[in-house]
């Protein structure tokens, strides 16, 4: 290699700065079945549904919301849950967001799982958001207005500020419950450092 090629080399194989979200979301991450958690008309099947919102309050219609959770005895299908995995849940759904920023997933309500130090949390989803102009995934959680009792006990929702919980609770809907997300600006949802 001349010394001239080198160099290009050099500077083509140092760390590239991250980029935003792109396209790709629409293209390589959803999969047909990636709303259903569960299969339809499942027993105890809920609708999460909701809104991505950017901090001007406007839609984020090429967003991406995956959740993950546990079944509804708590327990994960996955090696590091702590009690041996629990084959037969999958927990994970993918949905990208509509020209609306809507996403709807079809799942089972979870039950508590354990927390830090042994205390139980309350029942909740994991949810991640990719959309434009974030340069890495956001993470929340989704609370349920029907566990006010274990929400109140819930040793992470204990550290966020009260007057900023809410925005961690979804509301109850017939069919299931709905959850919107703010990226910003007022009412902005809780984001957790992962």
């Amino acid at each position: 290699m001349t010394s001239g090629a080198s160099a290009v080399w050099d500077q083509l194989t140092e760390l590239t700065p991250a980029q935003t979200v792109g396209p790709y979301l629409g293209i390589g991450l959803p999969w047909p079945d990636g709303s259903y958690v569960v299969e339809p008309d499942t027993p105890g099947g809920i609708w999460l549904r909701g809104r991505l919102f950017d901090g001007a309050g406007d839609p984020v219609p090429d967003g991406l919301i995956e959740t993950w959770q546990a079944d509804g005895q708590g327990r994960f299908d996955h090696p590091d849950d702590p009690r041996g995995a629990v084959a037969g849940f999958r927990g994970f759904g993918r949905c990208p967001t509509d020209e609306s920023g809507g996403y709807a997933i079809y799942t089972r309500k979870p039950g508590a799982v354990p927390g830090p130090g042994g205390r139980p949390q309350a029942p909740h989803v994991d949810v991640s958001v990719f959309a434009r102009g974030l340069l890495h995934r956001v993470v929340t959680r989704i609370y349920f207005p029907d566990e006010a009792e274990v929400n109140a006990a819930d040793p992470v929702l204990a550290e966020v500020p009260a007057h900023r919980r809410a925005t961690l609770v979804a509301t109850a809907e017939p069919d299931g419950y709905r959850f919107d997300i703010r990226l910003q600006g007022e009412h902005e949802t809780v984001f957790f450092a992962v």
